[in-house]
């Protein structure tokens, strides 16, 4: 599977995303350009799996409503896990309604918890309501009134961070959710396995 470079596309600000533009300070980024290299992979807000120290940076442009991201997700933590060296960034683009941002503040509020929120969220089939998702997270250890209390202290950090996911997924032109970043290359789809680490192995050459 070929990947589109993100210097080839003709779209002029993401062009400039991975193709040289010079790194920002993690504390400066934010208040910079969001489609900045520095802000796209490296943004200290989004949650990172995998290996935070990895040398390859995969993004991911997820809804907890797309039945593709949840389907993919188990076989690319596989990829992920089995590498050992990929730092594996989730950013929330919820796009298929209320729910998906109700579960994207959810998590996001979750602090530390964050993965284990994620994970429960993930292994559901099908569309979720409210109720599913405060079903499902109280299942899962998590008190659902202190997960909206933390979410209340911190909605202008939370609602920022997906407002520059959402920047970042629309100016690439990702039509839908999963879209991944790669290295330096831009997947708008699902990704299987094998591609995926034929991606990893690229980015790691280049």
């Amino acid at each position: 599977m070929t990947a589109p470079s993100i210097s080839r596309r003709r779209l002029i600000v993401a062009s400039a995303v991975l193709a040289g533009t010079p790194f920002l300070s993690r504390t400066a980024f934010a208040e910079a350009d969001p489609m900045s290299k520095q802000a796209v992979l490296f943004d200290p807000q989004a949650p990172v799996l995998g290996n935070p120290k990895g040398d390859v940076t995969i993004v991911e442009y997820f809804d907890y409503q797309c039945p593709y991201c949840k389907k993919a997700h188990p076989d690319d933590m596989r990829v992920v896990n089995e590498d050992g060296n990929v730092r594996f960034v989730m950013k929330d683009w919820p796009i298929f309604g209320p729910p998906s941002l109700y579960a994207a503040r959810l998590t996001l509020a979750a602090g530390t918890g964050h993965a284990k929120a994620m994970a429960a969220l993930m292994a559901t089939k099908g569309k979720l309501t409210p109720d599913m998702i405060e079903t499902i997270l109280t299942k899962a250890g998590f008190s659902v009134p202190k997960l909206n209390a933390a979410y209340d202290r911190d909605k202008d950090r939370i609602n920022s961070l997906l407002q520059r996911n959402s920047t970042q997924a629309e100016t690439f032109g990702f039509p839908g959710t999963p879209a991944y970043v790669i290295g330096t290359a831009i997947y708008p789809g699902v990704v299987a396995p094998n591609d995926m680490k034929a991606a990893i192995a690229t980015a790691r050459k280049g």
